[in-house]
């Protein structure tokens, strides 16, 4: 046993388990199995895949609660979380780097904040959010997949000209920063821990 790997497979159920390993049992996580070595691109793809596939862990089994609320006054949340990626992901790939006015879903100027704001439980809501958010990570993959190389450049009224390359960092950082809010929102409906 490592230090990382926890408990080996079959170990007595009375083995106490680490936090990482108490929301995915140990063998059936697979969205850390990226690639490791090679392709810049892939590496990118990789890890921003995991960080995508996380928010749906943490997101899963609980649509009654997604839209409950950390702790007064904020409005965190995760199906706030959802729609505010959604935006995340609409601004950097449709806006930024495709060039193409595509006004976010669900903030406005107006509304600033409506990601979060707006986050209610009822099954439209919940649904919507998923299908903007499923959508936005689809047309993202598609363009990162077809981009000549990590060089292609987009223009951001906030950062200036940016590269396929700082937008795919800035996308894991971005994922990796809400995955941890999501953690405790999670913990907090359910006591589910972990990764």
């Amino acid at each position: 046993m490592t230090a990382e790997s926890g408990p080996a497979p079959g170990a007595g159920a009375s083995a106490p388990a680490r936090r990482a390993e108490t929301f995915v049992s140990p063998g059936q996580d697979t969205r850390f199995d990226g690639p490791t070595t090679g392709d810049e691109r892939a590496l990118l793809v990789g890890f921003l895949t995991a960080q995508r596939a996380t928010l749906e862990l943490k997101c899963a089994d609980v649509d009654g609660a997604l839209a409950r609320r950390s702790v007064e006054p904020s409005t965190l949340s995760l199906l706030g979380l959802v729609r505010h990626l959604a935006d995340v992901e609409r601004r950097w790939f449709r806006q930024v780097l495709a060039g193409q006015d595509a006004p976010p879903r669900f903030s406005s100027d107006a509304d600033p904040d409506g990601d979060f704001d707006g986050a209610a439980s009822d099954e439209e809501t919940v649904t919507a959010a998923w299908r903007a958010w499923r959508e936005e990570v689809a047309f993202a993959e598609r363009f990162v997949a077809e981009a000549p190389d990590l060089d292609a450049t987009g223009v951001d009224g906030w950062r200036g000209e940016v590269s396929l390359r700082w937008v795919l960092v800035h996308m894991v950082e971005e994922y990796a920063r809400h995955n941890g809010h999501a953690d405790l929102l999670r913990e907090r409906i359910d006591g589910a821990k972990g990764l």
